[in-house]
């Protein structure tokens, strides 16, 4: 047994668990949030996406014991004061979502592709590129694809106005 302790979503959270507690467990199982989804046990989905000190990483990868210490953002932290973050807002505007099973880990997945590219508008050939790993049976990509370009838009100019 191996004691953990993160922050997660802003708070402080310390458990008990086995050393074998997949991050997606101790989230899903552990502390109730199951917005982070387990869509294919194999890393291949992205389902599960969340950010761990700021970066993507498939929580289905990784042990909670790895993550003691951490700072991790769900789906359920990504909005602010009730105001939907703004990849989660295109994703609405844009319906960049049909089930919804794996949209969680697409926008998890699209904050951190457009904070790693500088928050500037991204074209979609780098979008399509950063998506491998992300799979979305419902909607042939293309209204995901229209979201994070219209966020990135959205976000650069708020980079802009805020310079």
């Amino acid at each position: 047994m191996a004691e953990v302790s993160m922050v997660v979503n802003g708070r402080t959270v310390t458990r008990t668990v086995e050393d074998r507690t997949l991050l997606v467990e101790f989230l899903r199982e552990g502390l109730g949030l199951t917005g982070t989804h387990v869509g294919c046990d194999t890393s291949q989905c992205g389902a599960c996406v969340v950010h761990v000190d700021g970066k993507a990483v498939k929580s289905c990868t990784m042990l909670a014991a790895q993550a003691s210490g951490s700072d991790v953002t769900t789906i359920e932290g990504l909005a602010s004061g009730g105001e939907l973050h703004p990849v989660q807002a295109s994703f609405k505007e844009h319906h960049g979502l049909q089930c919804g099973f794996c949209t969680p880990g697409m926008i998890m997945a699209a904050v951190d592709m457009i904070a790693r590219h500088g928050g500037g508008p991204l074209d979609e050939a780098t979008i399509r590129a950063e998506l491998e790993g992300n799979i979305c049976r419902c909607t042939g990509y293309h209204n995901i694809v229209k979201a994070i370009a219209a966020a990135s838009e959205t976000m650069a100019g708020m980079k802009t106005a805020a310079e």
